[in-house]
């Protein structure tokens, strides 16, 4: 974060405040305000395979927090959006961080899909002293091994999403579990943690199948799952390779006689594939569009800028904007120190986090949903794909801090 101002310049500011007579209030109210003026850089994914969870929806969610703030709460400093495409890569990302930390005055970054970007860019965060926070990527590795004291790891994380799924579906009496795994980083993570939960809970993994990123055909693989023999079938993949197993379960109605689990899968997907496709599949989200009247009332005004409803990312994203910018004004300063400081002591209760608070790793652990997707016949239009399965409360989803590799932790 910038530098206080030296007590010698605040004078010559104060003075030429008091002569301008009627502008006296509001520059007053931006005191501590670097520049007088906030600025948010939305540092997502244009173009690439995580367009339409981050890109133009990220920008959007972001550009709607801070009308928002301006509108409702009239902070009396200015407040800008800077965005730009990391293209996937870490090394791009590292670059534009650094460069809007260094020229461009940028206070917080936010997005950053992909979780090797968002490593990248916690770390030039650190160095230059400014805040992350992370609405897009979901890594454990972000809030443990290489947990940063300027890093808030704010809307999921890989582990909310397997231990949720895994431990309720069965608690719900569904035990005996077969995974199709991708054969890298996030595929792995997700069935390490999932099984846990299983076992955990007093349930059985019969076995799994790690099968490459990009798989042309699914068919072997998801018949494999099928002859197991087990209750749910869980999808450790995500992308391509998720649509592609989930079609051929419905094509081989594997679908009608095992619970097909999407352990990362997201309404952008269903979306996608579409309810014929989907109906049946269970899946973890922290939020969904029509989940209450807050997030209807939001979800309504996004669509209109955008002809889609938002989803869990968008909105996250538009809630760490905001709360930023809160404490930013609460505290009369964008110090970075003062409003991470101020941003732990907060409990989020949001359109987007319900009893949210953030941890010492830096995790924001919130309530997160157990949706069923809905058949065809049971939906009532477009964008009404969920039945509520169940809640899981933050305390149940999120990785307990005693099992924290974050160094942070009881330093």
């Amino acid at each position: 974060m910038h530098k206080p101002i030296k007590t010698s310049l605040c004078a010559i500011a104060l003075l030429a405040s008091a002569v301008a007579g009627a502008a006296d209030g509001a520059k007053q109210d931006a005191k501590g305000i670097s520049g007088g003026t906030v600025k948010i850089g939305v540092l997502a994914d244009m173009s690439g395979i995580f367009s339409d969870l981050s890109g133009e929806g990220a920008v959007t969610a972001a550009r709607m927090a801070v009308d928002d703030f301006v509108a409702e709460q009239k902070p009396g400093f200015k407040v800008e959006v800077v965005t730009a495409d990391h293209q996937n890569k870490t090394d791009v990302a590292a670059s534009r961080a650094r460069e809007w930390y260094d020229t461009e005055g940028v206070d917080m970054i936010t997005d950053v899909i992909n979780s090797a970007v968002a490593l990248a860019v916690s770390e030039v965060t650190r160095d230059k002293d400014r805040v992350l926070m992370v609405t897009g990527a979901g890594s454990t590795t972000i809030n443990n091994e290489q947990c940063s004291p300027n890093t808030i790891l704010y809307a999921w994380d890989t582990y909310s999403l397997a231990n949720s799924l895994g431990r309720t579906i069965t608690e719900q009496g569904h035990d005996r579990w077969y995974f199709v795994t991708v054969d890298y980083a996030l595929g792995k993570s997700i069935e390490y943690d999932a099984t846990k939960a299983v076992e955990n809970s007093g349930g059985e993994v019969l076995g799994s199948l790690h099968h490459p990123m990009g798989a042309s055909d699914f068919a072997s693989f998801m018949l494999q799952a099928q002859s197991s023999g087990a209750d749910v079938i869980g999808i450790a993949n995500a992308g391509g390779d998720l649509h592609n197993a989930v079609r051929v379960a419905n094509e081989f109605g594997i679908n009608q006689s095992q619970k097909i689990v999407g352990l990362a899968a997201s309404m952008t997907d269903v979306h996608a594939l579409g309810l014929e496709v989907t109906q049946g599949m269970l899946l973890v989200e922290g939020f969904y569009w029509a989940q209450d009247d807050a997030a209807r009332q939001w979800s309504k005004r996004f669509k209109e800028k955008t002809g889609k409803m938002p989803n869990m990312l968008n909105a996250a994203t538009y809630s760490a904007v905001t709360n930023y910018l809160s404490a930013a004004k609460e505290l009369g300063t964008d110090d970075a120190d003062a409003v991470l400081a101020h941003l732990h002591e907060q409990e989020i209760n949001d359109l987007f986090a319900k009893n949210g608070r953030i941890r010492p790793d830096g995790q924001m652990v919130h309530d997160v949903y157990l949706y069923e997707v809905k058949s065809p016949k049971e939906s009532e239009g477009e964008w009404d794909y969920y039945k509520l399965r169940e809640t899981v409360p933050a305390e149940k989803a999120y990785q307990p801090l005693s099992e924290s590799r974050c160094p942070l932790v009881n330093s």
